[in-house]
């Protein structure tokens, strides 16, 4: 009877298995966030951690981020909100997208505090009495047509204070349009029209700036910065190189090395054809991963020191570079190309795929292994 084969004792690495792996270095983020406090003092920092902390995994993010000293937090949604609570106890919690109907008491029973955005969410808060208990921000619309109170409603508010009777309010809050291009002109016209509203309510804190604004000078500090990407290793500005800590490394497992014969045509559609002889590296990650598809004939990863440009289109699990050029020896199949990291950045691979840091890094899917390295790090 033939012996069922015993599993090698042998180590697995992760892309073997997985395809790919992501590292997220969490004390390059505690290092992120101390960098933009320092730039924005003395007012406070918080941190925005939505969209499970842009990708990259709210539980070991938001925990980093507290022992680094982050004591306030803004999330998107009431569920966000319910699972960093979880985890943090203690931490002030505010939710951007305002108060639902009937959501008040579920707010305060989770001592969640919710971001204001129109009169009737404000009336809401008040009627439940739940102001008393864990005061709120009112988040006025300066110019971008998003979530917010206009600046009708802004003279409304401070004409007619019975409107806000029994609320504490913790900051007044607005979001810059153009953070993100410093010199433009809407900059310092919706900074005029917050420092407008902020007259309306002497005393209150403020809060404006995200990453971008903090850059964009003291002026837009206030009281309260609310950075994101920032901390994440993402350039705010855009096609700019980052000045924070790189904070994740995705590679990629090559899975084949083809050898190619001039005038081969690479991939879906026939979108990339050889010009000479080639060598094509297959590598075991695609657009289900979260690898754009836009990064087809224009993205690049690294092997090493070397940049290997993205040819063809890339596939749901697969995607192929031109390895010609490396030495003999230094790309075969089991080894890997880096895809996001020191040699190929961030801000690189979110201009080849024509979007911005963000949406790359909150596209990052979850098939790959996950390493935190740092202070709480882990496995997953």
């Amino acid at each position: 009877m033939r012996k069922k084969p015993s599993p090698s004792a042998a180590p697995v690495p992760d892309s073997a298995v997985h395809g790919a792996r992501l590292v997220i270095k969490l004390d390059a983020i505690a290092a992120n966030y101390r960098r933009i406090a320092a730039l924005a003092a003395p007012a406070q920092a918080s941190a925005v951690v939505k969209a499970d902390a842009y990708g990259l995994g709210l539980a070991p993010v938001a925990l980093r981020l507290a022992k680094a000293g982050c004591r306030t937090f803004f999330v998107a949604h009431y569920a966000e909100g319910v699972a960093l609570r979880a985890l943090l106890p203690q931490a002030r919690i505010y939710i951007l997208h305002g108060l639902p109907e009937n959501m008040a008491e579920l707010y305060l029973a989770s001592r969640l505090q919710p971001v204001l955005n129109t009169l009737e969410e404000i009336a809401l808060w008040r009627e439940s009495n739940a102001g008393l208990a864990s005061g709120a921000i009112l988040n006025f619309d300066i110019g971008m047509t998003r979530l917010g109170l206009s600046r009708r409603d802004a003279g409304r508010l401070s004409g007619e204070p019975a409107l806000l009777e029994g609320i504490r309010i913790d900051y007044l809050m607005a979001h810059l349009s153009c953070a993100d291009e410093p010199d433009h002109p809407l900059n310092a016209r919706q900074l005029a029209a917050f420092n407008q509203i902020r007259e309306l309510f002497p005393g209150v804190p403020a809060s404006l700036a995200n990453t971008a604004g903090v850059l964009l000078g003291p002026q837009y500090c206030f009281d309260l910065i609310r950075p994101g990407i920032g901390l994440y290793g993402g350039s705010p500005v855009i096609g700019g190189k980052s000045a924070f800590e790189n904070v994740v490394v995705l590679t990629a497992r090559i899975l084949q090395v083809q050898e190619v014969d001039s005038g081969d045509y690479v991939g879906y559609g026939a979108t990339y054809r050889t010009e000479g002889p080639a060598r094509i590296a297959v590598a075991g990650i695609g657009y289900a991963d979260g690898y754009m598809r836009a990064m087809g004939n224009s993205g690049a990863g690294a092997i090493g020191e070397y940049k290997v440009p993205c040819v063809g289109v890339v596939s749901m699990d697969l995607c192929t570079f031109d390895v010609t050029h490396l030495p003999a020896g230094l790309c075969r199949p089991g080894g890997e190309i880096e895809l996001i990291g020191p040699n190929a950045t961030l801000a690189q691979a979110a201009q080849a795929a024509h979007t911005i840091d963000y949406e790359l890094l909150t596209r990052l899917g979850g098939r790959f292994t996950r390493s935190y390295t740092g202070e709480g790090g882990s496995h997953i």
